[in-house]
């Protein structure tokens, strides 16, 4: 089968000719005519919000309550235009065929849409929230987290992985050698030498601010006999809308990414990476409105990351302007209080996802090579065992020797 692609797209055939099967036929004559339907009321309530648009666009026409009215009046009117905006196409065939096959477009209602209730209902989001809640990633990292993007991670390949897909691959074509790890899945440390690499698929089409954290919530604190946080990565102001795709570039811009590295003697390691929504600008709200008004600002530039970057007046998002986090200050760091400091809510929307490590004879090489440190060991204190103890004792002898 060729590869299918939105860049190398093929187009939908019927399965059936028609008038082999009348009621398949039938069928998608009412789900065409139904479709138009729907468009011809969509055409109508798009007349109508350009006219109340235009309106509230003029500074003198509408002023006070009259025009928290409209705007609310006009919120109300975008999401039934987005609802029926969905309706028109979400049931044609060649809409969910694109999908289904990798040409979802982003820029399309209806696309988005099916994108979004595929990652919601076919269990995707279902085994992250019953991994990050099994392994108490929640309330560990934060006491709450919804998330509203679909984030992927992938990793480097273990060597003899590689080797198998190179003799698998006769023609010595150019090969990808990461693979997506699944939420809660183990990797090795060998695995995360080389930073991870992030996909995001977001379902807001203007352009909104995230920030990237990735910890370790169990770290060994020795000194309070209990588990610590280390911040291996850090990345604010990371711009995303729905028509972004490919990987998230320019990561270790920041807080350069740490491998990690699950210490000698501990349980395996909860590795959490965090793509929190950065809060809007003061006296903003992301709404329908605020989408629909950037979008159309935004649209006239080309949809790359550096250029939205650049573009900040076409972002209702507060920056967060963090400094870069010492190395020194990485062990124990507190998200929950950066969180606080910069507005940051698991529970407004964004991205988690989780994986696990344990300690092999790798970890040595890190810790020499990247932390420039004596690699640690750790283990449980031996509890008292009064009659191990007893028995241990040196025993009086039994009979006296004979003289």
């Amino acid at each position: 089968r060729p590869d299918i692609s939105l860049a190398r797209p093929r187009k939908w055939n019927r399965p059936l000719r028609e008038g082999v099967l009348p009621a398949y036929d039938e069928a998608l004559r009412v789900i065409r005519t139904d479709a138009r339907r729907v468009r011809k009321e969509a055409a109508a309530l798009r007349r109508e919000v350009d006219r109340m648009h235009r309106a509230l666009c003029n500074p003198g026409e509408l002023e006070g309550e009259a025009r928290r009215q409209s705007e609310a009046e006009l919120e109300k009117m975008r999401e039934k235009l987005h609802i029926l905006d969905v309706q028109s196409e979400v049931n044609l065939p060649e809409v969910r065929w694109s999908v289904a096959n990798a040409m979802a477009d982003m820029s399309i209602p209806s696309h988005r849409h099916l994108v979004e209730q595929r990652w919601r209902k076919d269990g995707d989001l279902d085994l992250l929230m019953e991994r990050i809640h099994q392994m108490h990633v929640v309330p560990d990292a934060l006491p709450v987290m919804h998330p509203s993007l679909d984030l992927h991670v992938t990793a480097r390949l273990m060597p003899e992985h590689f080797d198998t897909l190179m003799r698998r691959n006769r023609s010595q074509r150019r090969v990808n050698t990461f693979k997506e790890v699944i939420p809660g899945n183990y990797l090795t440390p060998k695995q995360t030498r080389v930073p991870p690499k992030l996909y995001a698929n977001v379902f807001h089409t203007d352009v909104r601010l995230y920030t990237m954290i990735m910890l370790d919530l169990d770290v060994p604190d020795e000194a309070n006999q209990t588990y610590t946080t280390f911040l291996h990565w850090l990345k604010p102001n990371i711009p995303l809308s729905a028509t972004h795709t490919g990987r998230i570039p320019l990561l270790n811009t920041h807080t350069r990414y740490v491998p990690p590295h699950p210490q000698r003697g501990t349980p395996y390691h909860r590795y959490v990476t965090l793509l929190l929504l950065q809060p809007p600008l003061p006296g903003h709200l992301y709404t329908r409105n605020t989408e629909a008004l950037l979008t159309a600002q935004q649209a006239r530039l080309a949809q790359t990351l550096r250029a939205a970057a650049d573009r900040g007046a076409a972002v209702e998002a507060a920056r967060v302007d963090a400094p870069v986090v010492p190395d020194a200050a990485r062990a124990g760091f507190d998200l929950r209080a950066f969180a606080r400091a910069w507005g940051l809510n698991g529970a407004l929307g964004g991205g988690v996802h989780m994986w696990r490590e344990v300690w092999d004879k790798y970890v040595g090489a890190i810790y020499r090579y990247e932390l420039h440190q004596q690699q640690p060991t750790y283990g449980r204190m031996p509890k008292h065992d009064p009659q191990r103890t007893a028995h241990s004792a040196p025993t009086r002898q039994k009979y006296r020797a004979w003289t």
